[in-house]
């Protein structure tokens, strides 16, 4: 075929596939169009014609969430008056008196003032009902509009008045609002053979630097031979906090992550590009199936990496990233844009958004479908689920009172709350967090202060023999069984006496953690939680054990697994 005619056959082709590509954006375009046309028809029709009154913008709003909701959780709208939010997620900060508070039947309570901050050295404490906030009465408000009224600018002035449990007349406090900044490092020390300790929460932008100061000041001042790096708990935050963090320990020029979406001039490669401070101390990261994100992306990027043995339960397993998009009328939406893969290669999403069951929900990819990669020394590790750790501690499962009685549970009916308040009222000074034992005379106390207040909490194994009754009724099994299922019924029904004592070392637990966080703040209670913390002592045992730390960073030889390996190396042991 000539030249000539084969070079018009080839721009014919080009011509035709620009055209499709073309002609596809217009649909697309239109399609976009219509659907918007139809939505506003929809809302002015209703607002127009709906036998009640309507709320256009809350109905809106609904709307907007549904629609985002229906992508995937981490895609979500903040309105002008919300953006302070997503600021403060990115920064750590905002400006405010910094404490916790909490809605109860009475009103907003605080629940945690935050050591150093203006309503602690106020004095404000936890369990203080909030009653006016200058002179606006907010004793019958939600919990959202008390925080609003709270934060505002740094050094602004505010008066609150709060009634203490206990007492009959009202607190007032002046207070000046400061820059709250949320500390990254939750605790830090030394345990075991000089094993360094860093507890984190959160990837902001301090938190980097914050992470380097401890560790520096661990390996400078304490003389630590090996790092733990606890991320248990940690959402995570920004990404490109974990990728200076992995910085830390990994030389200057190395890949710790990529991303990659839909538009291709998105897509990044992010490298560490500061010379690092320590790549030989043997590090232990912790896990469990709330880290995620950030917190994926540093503990997998060591784990890909060979630096870091990974300890505890398998991750969360998000592999998405998302990014904040200006809209109009200075809205927000906080936007899905790529997934993330770590040095292997892998990307460890769990969730498979992009195919719903018929009922709307979503599955995880069962381990079947992942796939291998391996790690810099080749150690295989695999996509999906989220990531799985070198060693792995089952953490204990909480029965379901323990989450009638925790605090932070949302749950929670606050009588284990309200006891420690009334403890702490008892009691002025405690030992040091590293001392302080709860008695078990004061435990008898606990129990009956729960059965004078009457104390109930429901349990789901109830709840799923009911439903099965009702549904063997409806099938007519109910009658030839009922026997079996009152037996069953008496052995799930709750037992607080029964329980308290069965589950007596937990609650003294979480009550002793209770009662150190009123002294000492997090940090106390971070020291009193690690007291009886077996994945810190699973770490502490790996990184006193070179030879078995060694081994499970080593490429496995033939037909040998880590997990085989180190395995063995135990069982020597």
């Amino acid at each position: 075929m000539p030249k000539i005619k084969t070079n018009r056959i080839f721009f014919l082709l080009i011509v035709w596939v620009c055209a499709q590509t073309i002609n596809a954006q217009d649909e697309r375009r239109f399609e976009t169009s219509k659907q918007l046309d139809i939505f506003n028809a929809i809302v002015k029709e209703v607002e127009m014609f709906y036998v009640d009154s309507v709320e256009v913008d809350k109905m809106v709003r609904q709307g907007v969430d549904a629609m985002l909701r229906g992508l995937d959780p981490y895609t979500e709208y903040f309105p002008e008056q919300d953006v302070d939010k997503l600021t403060s997620i990115a920064t750590g900060e905002y400006g405010g008196i910094g404490a916790y508070i909490r809605l109860r039947n009475e009103g907003v309570i605080i629940t945690e003032p935050f050591e150093g901050m203006p309503a602690q050295l106020a004095g404000l404490k936890a369990g203080d009902l909030i009653l006016a906030i200058d002179t606006i009465d907010v004793s019958k408000f939600s919990s959202d509009r008390v925080s609003e009224l709270l934060k505002g600018a740094p050094n602004s002035k505010l008066t609150v008045t709060v009634r203490r449990p206990g007492e009959k007349n009202t607190r007032k406090f002046d207070i000046i609002r400061k820059q709250v900044s949320l500390n990254p490092i939750t605790y830090y020390g030394v345990y075991g053979n000089k094993t360094g300790y860093i507890c984190q929460e959160g990837f902001n932008e301090k938190t980097a630097q914050a992470v380097k100061t401890a560790f520096e000041d661990l390996k400078q001042n304490q003389q630590i031979n090996s790092l733990i790096l606890d991320l248990r708990n940690n959402g995570g935050g920004i990404l490109e906090a974990a990728v200076q963090i992995a910085n830390l320990f990994v030389p200057k020029g190395q890949e710790i992550v990529s991303t990659r979406g839909k538009i291709n001039q998105r897509d990044r490669i992010y490298r560490t590009s500061l010379n690092p401070v320590d790549t030989i101390m043997p590090i232990a990261i912790l896990i469990n199936g709330i880290s995620a994100s950030s917190s994926e992306i540093l503990a997998g990027a060591l784990q890909d990496l060979d630096r870091a043995v990974l300890i505890g339960e398998r991750s969360f397993g998000k592999g998405l990233v998302q990014t904040p998009r200006e809209l109009p009328y200075d809205g927000m939406v906080k936007i899905t844009i790529s997934k993330y893969f770590i040095p292997s290669g892998r990307c460890i999403q769990q969730m498979d958004y992009s195919h719903r069951n018929p009922d709307g929900t979503v599955s995880a990819i069962p381990d079947s479908l992942t796939s291998v990669f391996y790690t810099s020394k080749g150690r295989p590790v695999r996509d999906g689920g989220g990531l799985r750790p070198d060693f792995e501690v089952e953490e204990p499962k909480m029965p379901t009172m323990m989450y009638y009685l925790s605090q932070r549970s949302p749950i929670a009916d606050l009588s284990l709350f309200d006891y420690v308040t009334e403890w702490v009222q008892a009691h002025p000074t405690i030992p040091p967090a590293e001392e302080f034992v709860y008695p078990d005379e004061d435990y008898e106390s606990f129990k009956t202060y729960l059965k004078n207040k009457k104390f109930t909490y429901d349990r789901q194994s109830e709840r799923v023999l009911k439903s099965l009754k009702e549904i063997a009724g409806v099938e007519g099994f109910l009658d030839e069984n009922q026997a079996l299922f009152d037996e069953m019924e008496a052995k799930l029904t709750p037992d607080l006496d029964r329980d308290l004592e069965r589950y007596k070392d937990q609650v003294k637990q979480i009550i002793s953690e209770e009662i150190v966080n009123r002294y000492y703040f997090q940090r106390g209670e971070m020291i009193e939680i690690l007291k009886n913390d077996p994945v810190l002592e699973k770490a502490l045992r790996v990184l006193e054990d070179q030879e078995l730390y060694r081994m499970t960073l080593s490429a496995p030889k033939g037909n040998e697994t880590p997990e085989k390996t180190n395995l063995a190396i135990l069982e020597r042991k």
